[in-house]
């Protein structure tokens, strides 16, 4: 029976340009799946669109004096041409502003208000007289409650990267014209995540996905509470209740659903309108659902529960290939900071099947991994120019010479020629493992491999001596034949990763029809027939020089420099005058750091446990971010404000306040070598 298999991406958000970064963590992994099932004779729907609402595209919209709608409307085409130019086959890419999607939401929304998993609260949020209206965080500024930093934003400070509510600032204002701000009761719906906990965790255990993913997502369904669903806003899905004038759902809770809207985008296009259910509320689909590691409570946690809370008897996800960052020569990409790549100039001088293959062979599947000049002239020129392009064109440039330009019958396959055979069959079935488990990396290996193994074949047997002598000339056609039936198979195992190149080796092996039209078994269980004429052999790949790669570095920092010099300087304004006995209140002391933890939840919090000498405490730091080896720090000694009144951070009490230094987003604490623990400093 034919397997049908629902493959969702990441919805990228509309707000800006997407880079190598975002391709890397869903979008060519969910690609390289979805074509390895088309072979495989799967039934696949490969599934993606534009994520347009939510206060980001507001303000951004605003800020740029666009309309919400405008704004999408641009970055919605930049991403889909995007993703067209990286060959990337979505079946269809959506977008939640289209008209279907509205309903789609509402209809979720009905169901788990109507099963008792919505409830309706009056709360406390910040109002701008000025502007006449609510702000969101994304709105709003003002003074730090925990470090004093007086350009706050509305959810996190970026000075001690304390997180908190908007309308816990002090002072909290307008981001766009300064007003200040009051808080103004206004009615909110939350979703009652708690009451899914015990159906989550059950349904959880049964999961077989990485480490990482099982770990977030069980942690998150430890502390699941009601959740706020709505906003007061006009840019987003209306709140479909009589009462709720002027609220929208947020984009968390709508974002994930427009799977569902965009496969129902896909039946209509299609002509059949129902046709959406045979994915979704079919349980023989196999729902596989490709994000970064960023997305995986939304896609693990709150997606399944508000699922589980449907009146349709809808798909939960069966697989999570969830990966880590991917970033650029260290650092993550940031056209603010001058630190991407043009991808103009860049598919101007690289071929698509360059960079797929480049980030495919270095994929972020366990742990962050980069972009970087250096490597990508290392794949293309030792990998793809030297061993698989290498492979193909002299295999068939000698056909051409010796073999009348057609593909030879093997006269006689000796054992070293069965050998081969039998490795280049084993090599393309670990393949299909490979891209079966979501391994790119080992995948990109495998086919290098049987590149390798082609090449170390054809130096073995020599052909070129063996067409010198008559008597050996069977010797040689088997040769040639094997190693046309290993660029055979090399064509089909790369072609998830190399769907152009591939197709190039296809036609040069004389096929009139395209590859992707076989299936996977097919191609390797019938051997390439011979008699068939080969046409003119092409140059697949070409070398890329130091002094290009040169190029591009140069190029690449002088960005980086140029958006550094028009940035605004980042000294931070002094704070008001204080008194020498308002200094004298403040007890700094050196303490040492014993243990130290991440906080559930939060990418920048640091729990520590710190020794004063006199007593242990826990103190909760806005560190973390950049840190990618935390345990370096344990046995540091560092510099606490020690008599700090206690906070709650994130459900964890903080009792005192670690002094450091920031720069270039990077924090650096104060080590003390001399000073014993407890030490007084002033």
């Amino acid at each position: 029976m034919q397997e049908k298999v629902l493959i969702t991406a990441a919805l990228p958000y509309a707000n800006g340009p997407l880079h190598f970064g975002h391709i890397a963590g869903a979008y060519l992994p969910g690609d390289c799946y979805a074509r390895y099932q088309r072979l495989k004779g799967s039934d696949v729907l490969y599934i993606c669109g534009s994520d347009e609402y939510g206060v980001a595209i507001t303000l951004s919209a605003d800020m740029a004096g666009r309309t919400p709608k405008e704004h999408v409307d641009i970055f919605h085409k930049i991403n889909k041409d995007f993703f067209d130019k990286l060959n990337i086959s979505f079946d269809h890419y959506s977008r939640t502003t289209w008209e279907g999607h509205v309903q789609v939401v509402q209809e979720f929304f009905l169901d788990l208000l109507n099963n008792g998993y919505i409830e309706k609260k009056e709360t406390l949020q910040l109002y701008s007289e000025a502007e006449n209206r609510f702000l969101a965080d994304r709105y709003v500024v003002g003074v730090c409650p925990k470090c004093g930093f007086d350009k706050a934003r509305g959810d996190e400070c970026q000075s001690c990267g304390a997180s908190y509510e908007a309308t816990d600032l002090i002072d909290p204002k307008s981001k766009l014209t300064s007003s200040k701000l009051v808080k103004k009761a206004t009615t909110h719906w939350f979703l009652r995540f708690d009451k899914f906990k015990e159906e989550l965790a059950s349904w959880i255990e049964k999961k077989q996905w990485k480490p990482n993913v099982i770990n977030f997502a069980k942690a998150y369904i430890d502390d699941l509470k009601p959740r706020a669903i709505t906003r007061d806003s006009e840019w987003g899905v209306p709140v479909p209740l009589p009462e709720a004038e002027g609220k929208v759902l947020y984009v968390w809770f709508d974002a994930p659903i427009g799977y569902i809207s965009a496969t129902k985008h896909w039946a209509q296009q299609a002509g059949n309108p129902d046709s959406w259910k045979s994915y979704w509320e079919d349980p023989s689909t196999r729902l596989v659902q490709f994000i970064g590691k960023d997305n995986i409570p939304f896609h693990a946690v709150f997606f399944p529960a508000m699922t589980m809370g449907q009146n349709k008897p809808l798909k939960l996800v069966d697989d999570l290939p969830a990966n880590e960052f991917y970033n650029l020569e260290g650092r993550q990409f940031s056209k603010s900071d001058g630190w991407y790549i043009d991808l103009e100039t860049f598919f101007n001088k690289y071929t698509t099947d360059q960079i797929r293959y480049a980030i495919a062979s270095n994929a972020p599947e366990s742990q962050d991994s980069e972009f970087t000049w250096k490597d990508f002239q290392m794949r293309c020129n030792a990998e793809l120019l030297g061993k698989y392009g290498n492979l193909v064109n002299r295999v068939l440039v000698f056909a051409q010479q010796q073999c009348s330009g057609v593909i030879p019958k093997p006269e006689k396959l000796e054992q070293v020629d069965l050998d081969f055979l039998s490795k280049i069959s084993e090599i393309a079935k670990e393949a299909a493992l490979a891209y079966e488990s979501y391994h790119l990396r080992k995948a990109s290996q495998l086919v290098m491999e049987l590149a390798q193994a082609g090449n170390a074949y054809f130096d073995c047997k020599k052909p070129w001596i063996a067409a010198k002598a008559e008597e050996k000339r069977p010797e040689m056609l088997s040769t040639i034949f094997c190693c046309l039936e290993a660029i055979k198979t090399l064509a089909l195992i790369s072609s998830p990763i190399l769907p152009s190149s591939s197709e190039k080796i296809w036609k040069l092996l004389g096929f009139q029809d395209v590859l992707a039209s076989h299936s996977w078994s097919d191609v390797l269980t019938n051997r390439i027939q011979s008699g068939i004429i080969l046409p003119k052999p092409e140059i697949l790949f070409t070398k890329i020089e130091d002094e290009q790669v040169q190029k591009e570095e140069d190029g690449m920092k002088a960005l980086a420099e140029s958006a550094k010099k028009n940035a605004e300087p980042s000294y931070l304004p002094l704070k008001p005058e204080v008194s020498f006995d308002d200094v004298k209140k403040i007890d700094l002391r050196v303490a040492k750091i014993l243990h130290v933890e991440r906080v559930p939840k939060s990418k920048k919090l640091l729990k520590l446990s710190v020794d004063l000498g006199f007593e242990k405490r826990t103190i909760v730091a806005g560190i973390g971010e950049k840190m990618e080896d935390i345990s370096a720090l344990v046995g540091k000694k560092i510099l606490v404000v020690a008599n700090l009144k206690p906070a709650l951070l994130m459900g964890v009490e903080s009792q005192g306040m670690v002094l450091a230094g920031l720069h270039d987003a990077q924090f650096e604490l104060a080590d003390f070598v001399l000073s014993p623990v407890g030490t007084n400093v002033s």
